[in-house]
């Protein structure tokens, strides 16, 4: 089962997709250097086919939950 995430909740990219995909109304591939490992979003929206609406400094992308997880806890 794949985490969920709540909105507004800050994740965090653990490994980089092979290419991402942007969040607009006809998203578009990008290659995964627009994000870095590590980097810090905000989950903006669940959409379907497991993906996270994620806004990140560059853009907002979709990710799918293999590749982020809460970085919550390391603020807590």
């Amino acid at each position: 089962m794949s985490p969920e995430f709540k909105v507004g909740s800050k994740v965090r990219i653990v490994t980089l997709p092979q290419y991402v995909k942007t969040a607009d109304s006809v998203p578009m591939l990008r290659p995964p250097d627009v994000v870095q490992v590590g980097e810090i979003g905000v989950v903006l929206d669940r959409r379907p086919g497991g993906y996270w609406s994620v806004k990140f400094s560059r853009g907002v992308f979709l990710m799918e939950s293999q590749y982020i997880e809460s970085a919550e806890s390391a603020n807590s």
